[in-house]
């Protein structure tokens, strides 16, 4: 598995949603996320699971 990190600019791209609606999930514990000094950053395995989850339900 991945260790690699996304920055919240990242994150958002790859989900296509805004950097707001990240923040959000994190904030709900809907996406994981690690705090790093001022930055926000989100496990690239966990944001391919939730992307993978969410496109399910746009359907």
């Amino acid at each position: 598995m991945s260790d690699k990190m996304l920055s919240l600019a990242e994150a958002s791209s790859l989900l296509n949603v805004s950097e707001v609606t990240v923040k959000r999930w994190a904030r709900e514990h809907l996406l994981k996320s690690v705090k790093e000094g001022s930055d926000l950053l989100f496990p690239e395995p966990d944001v391919l699971k939730y992307k993978e989850m969410n496109d399910k339900f746009r359907k």
